[in-house]
């Protein structure tokens, strides 16, 4: 049995047009003799009626703190709400269709509500549904625990469905369509110019959302990287091939020669960090205190560079204070640059090629953006600068190593 997994996010089920465009690339993958299973997120985005933010502020205004449990049995609506409407869309041209819900498609989850981890996948409902000739319409973003308690995946869970489900079935394809034409080379909305990566490996990609972009969840990335299935990056809206992301090998064979000239493959970036300096008078010791003190109260340190009179490092800009609290208890000599952007530079062809840093830091120097700090690692060098240069580093960046379109 060929298998092809096909997640439609909001933006493709948000009006009756966009569900006929998602229903034919359904059809279309039938016609190639695929077997079909369908994961569907929540239609619409914040303000339309059964988007996720849309129930979160509901439940917000009536009373504002709601627990865990009852916020995922409430998230959860708004996907199972998706799959029963794209059954039906799917019924309406002749097709058998049904609707599923997490814990009927058999993910079996950890109990932590709102994050939850996917601990098993019983693919056995779904498979007797694909042998009785119908479509399973699956409701992403969630699962169950073995005592039947409602979990939700957290945000971008749906990409996670798609990719546990691929996994438990076996499938030749995990299709992940939205509202843009695939990966992009940088955010669009900042460089007009950016280009679509045809090509990308598991790796990179996984790079590219953990640094910021928002195309697909890291998770699923990782997820249908360790099972060996392709990944393809598609737009409801047309048919372009999108962006395809495999191994690196298979991308080798794949790639065109334009695009394998290229050092790097993307420019991504985080904004609102938060970086804290701290004058360590009494050495290791102390740096040691502080840096435990911070992960025991779950603040994740990101770029962080260590001396023996002082270390520097970033946060997310929402736990600024709380971090400021725990500093204080135990030095008081440091500095806050609230409102910084991480910029980072993707590419696993630039392992072990000379310069590369130093072009970096050429561009952004030449354009007048101060570099607070850097890190690197094989195939991503970051630099942390003030968040009004953001616009300018990531033009400076996608400039300089000729990511624009050809």
């Amino acid at each position: 049995m060929r298998i092809i997994i096909q997640k439609f996010g909001g933006t493709s089920l948000a009006t009756p047009e966009n569900r006929e465009m998602a229903a034919n690339k359904i059809i279309g993958s039938l016609k190639s003799g695929y077997k079909t299973v369908v994961v569907v997120s929540a239609i619409g985005r914040n303000g339309d009626p059964y988007a996720t933010d849309t129930l979160i502020s509901f439940l917000q205004s009536v009373y504002g703190d709601t627990h865990p449990r009852e916020m995922d049995i409430a998230m959860s609506v708004g996907e199972i709400i998706s799959s029963v409407v794209m059954a039906n869309t799917l019924r309406s041209k002749g097709y058998d269709s049904i609707a599923v819900t997490g814990w009927q498609a058999g993910i079996i989850t950890d109990g932590n509500h709102g994050n939850a981890t996917v601990l098993n996948v019983n693919p056995n409902y779904l498979l007797e549904a694909l042998k009785k000739g119908k479509i399973p319409i699956v409701a992403g973003f969630q699962g169950e625990t073995v005592s039947g308690e409602i979990t939700t995946l957290g945000r971008g869970g749906s990409d996670t469905t798609a990719a546990v489900l691929g996994k438990a079935l076996a499938a030749e394809t995990i299709e992940i369509y939205t509202d843009v034409d695939g990966i992009m080379t940088a955010d669009p909305h900042i460089v007009s110019n950016a280009s679509v990566i045809r090509h990308i490996t598991y790796s990179e990609i996984f790079q590219i959302a953990d640094q910021g972009a928002k195309v697909i969840h890291p998770k699923a990335v990782e997820i249908a990287g360790d099972a060996g299935i392709p990944i393809v990056i598609k737009n409801t809206m047309n048919d372009s091939p999108g962006t395809v992301i495999t191994s690196s090998y298979t991308r080798k064979k794949l790639m065109n020669s334009n695009t394998s000239e290229r050092l790097i493959t993307s420019i991504a970036y985080i904004t609102g960090r938060t970086q804290i300096t701290i004058i360590t008078d009494k050495g290791i010791d102390e740096q040691k205190e502080i840096l435990l003190r911070l992960a025991n109260n779950h603040i994740s340190i990101d770029i962080i560079n260590i001396f023996p009179d002082k270390m520097v490092f970033t946060i997310d800009g929402f736990l600024t204070d709380k971090a400021v609290n725990i500093i204080n208890e135990i030095n008081n000599n440091f500095r806050v640059l609230n409102n910084c952007t991480k910029v980072s530079v993707i590419g696993e062809r630039m392992r072990g090629v000379p310069g590369v840093m130093s072009r970096i830091i050429q561009a952004l120097t030449f354009n007048k953006i101060e570099v607070l700090q850097t890190s690197d690692s094989h195939s991503t060098i970051s630099c942390l600068v003030k968040g009004e240069d953001t616009i300018s580093a990531v033009l400076a960046l996608h400039e300089e190593f000729r990511l624009f379109m050809q």
